[in-house]
C-alpha cells in the first residue's frame, strides 16, 4: 500500500517551533518581505507610492514623506490595527495550515492563550482570504457536480404524540442549505489523482434553476460532467456530456459515471463541520464550505507551501468590514447565495 501523502517527509517542509523562536523584529521583517515583495522588504507608501519615509520612535509606524500619511507593514490588510504581536499571527496561519481537517476558535484560542472571540475572528479571516482570492475560472475537461444540506436537522418531539412529519417541507429547519460542489478531475499527466479545482457555491435546494446557473458559471460548455440521478441535473443535458449515477444502485456507473470526487470533498467537510466547529453560521457557509475546497486542492501541497500561500493571500486581502468589529455587532446583513459567493 502506497504512503499516505500526510506521512511522507514531503508534506513537512516547515516548523511551528521555528516560528515560535522568532523574535517579533524577525516576524516584522518576514511581515514586510510578503507586503512589499517587490521592493525586498522596503516600505512604500500605500497612499502615493513613495519609498521616502520616517521611523516613528513611539510605536512602529512609518510616516511619508513625501504626503505625511502614516502607514504599518499592516495597513489596508486583514491585519490592519492589529493589536496582537506580529510572530502571532505567523502562529495563528500555522497551526490553522496544519489542522487537515479543520480548525475550531475554541482550539485556537487555548493553544495562543488569546479570547476566544479574538480566535473566532481570526479564523474566520483566514476563510475570508481563501474566498475572496480564489480562482473562479470556469472548470473543464472532466467535472463533478452534487449538493448536500447543512442546517436542516429538526430535533424530535420527547413525546410521541407530538411529534411532527420532517419530511415535510413546512416542518423542515428554515435555516436548511445546500451546499453545491464543482470538482474538476485530473487530467492524469501527473502524479497527483483525484481532482485538481474546487469551486462551493451555497443554494437554498438543489433545484434545476441555480444548478444551471451554477454551471453556466463554474463549467466550461461542452465539458464532460458526472451527476447523480436528482432531477436538479436533467437541464445540463443541453449543454455538456453528462453522466449519470444512481447511488440508490451503484457507486460506479458501468460505463465509469461516478461522482467520488464531489463525496471526497463532502466526507471531509463533515468532519470539519461535526468534528470541529459544531455549528455553522448562517451567513457564512460559503466561507466555511471554500474552506474545505481549498484544504481539499491542496492536499498534496507541503504546509509551508500552504503557510506562505494563505500567507500572501492574508496580506493581498483588503481590510474586512466584516470582521472589524464583528463583536461590537457589525455583522454581515446577508447570506452569500448562488453564484455572487
Amino acid at each position: 500500500m502506497a504512503q499516505h501523502f500526510l506521512l511522507s517527509s514531503m508534506a513537512r517542509s516547515f516548523s511551528i517551533a521555528k516560528i515560535a523562536r522568532m523574535t517579533e523584529k524577525q516576524a516584522d521583517t518576514m511581515f514586510r518581505k510578503v507586503r512589499w515583495s517587490a521592493t525586498n522588504g522596503k516600505p512604500v507608501c500605500p497612499n502615493c507610492g513613495s519609498l521616502s519615509h520616517y521611523n516613528l520612535s513611539t510605536r512602529k509606524v512609518y510616516k511619508c514623506k513625501d504626503c505625511s500619511k502614516q502607514y504599518s507593514v499592516t495597513s489596508g490588510t486583514l491585519f490592519a490595527a492589529h493589536k496582537l504581536p506580529l510572530r502571532t499571527y505567523l502562529l495563528a496561519i500555522a497551526m490553522f495550515v496544519n489542522e487537515v481537517k479543520g480548525m475550531s476558535a475554541l482550539k485556537l484560542s487555548r493553544e495562543l492563550d488569546i479570547q476566544y472571540k479574538t480566535a473566532f475572528v481570526l479564523l474566520h479571516k483566514f476563510r475570508e482570504a481563501l474566498l475572496e482570492t480564489r480562482d473562479e475560472t470556469p472548470l473543464n475537461g472532466v467535472c463533478e457536480i452534487d449538493g448536500a444540506y447543512v442546517n436542516h436537522h429538526v430535533r424530535q418531539e420527547n413525546n410521541i404524540n407530538d411529534r411532527i412529519d420532517r419530511r415535510l417541507a413546512a416542518n423542515q429547519n428554515p435555516n436548511k442549505r445546500c451546499i453545491v460542489v464543482v470538482r474538476q478531475r485530473h487530467d492524469g499527466t501527473t502524479e497527483f489523482i483525484g481532482s485538481s479545482r474546487t469551486l462551493t457555491y451555497v443554494l437554498h435546494n438543489e433545484n434545476p434553476t441555480d444548478i444551471a446557473t451554477v454551471a453556466n458559471v463554474a463549467i466550461e460548455r461542452g465539458a464532460e460532467v458526472h451527476a447523480d440521478e436528482a432531477n436538479a441535473y436533467d437541464n445540463l443535458h443541453a449543454h455538456y456530456d453528462m453522466q449519470r449515477v444512481n447511488h440508490s444502485v451503484e457507486y460506479l456507473s458501468e460505463d465509469g459515471a461516478c461522482s467520488n470526487q464531489a463525496e471526497s470533498y463532502f466526507a471531509r467537510f463533515r468532519r470539519f463541520q461535526h468534528g470541529q466547529i459544531h455549528r455553522m453560521g448562517q451567513l457564512y457557509i460559503a466561507n466555511y464550505a471554500n474552506e474545505i475546497a481549498y484544504r481539499e486542492d491542496n492536499r498534496r501541497t507541503s504546509n509551508g507551501a500552504m503557510f506562505s500561500d494563505i500567507f500572501e493571500k492574508c496580506m493581498e486581502t483588503i481590510q474586512s468590514n466584516e470582521w472589524t468589529g464583528y463583536w461590537q455587532g457589525n455583522h454581515r446583513i446577508s447570506e452569500r447565495l448562488g453564484v455572487a459567493a
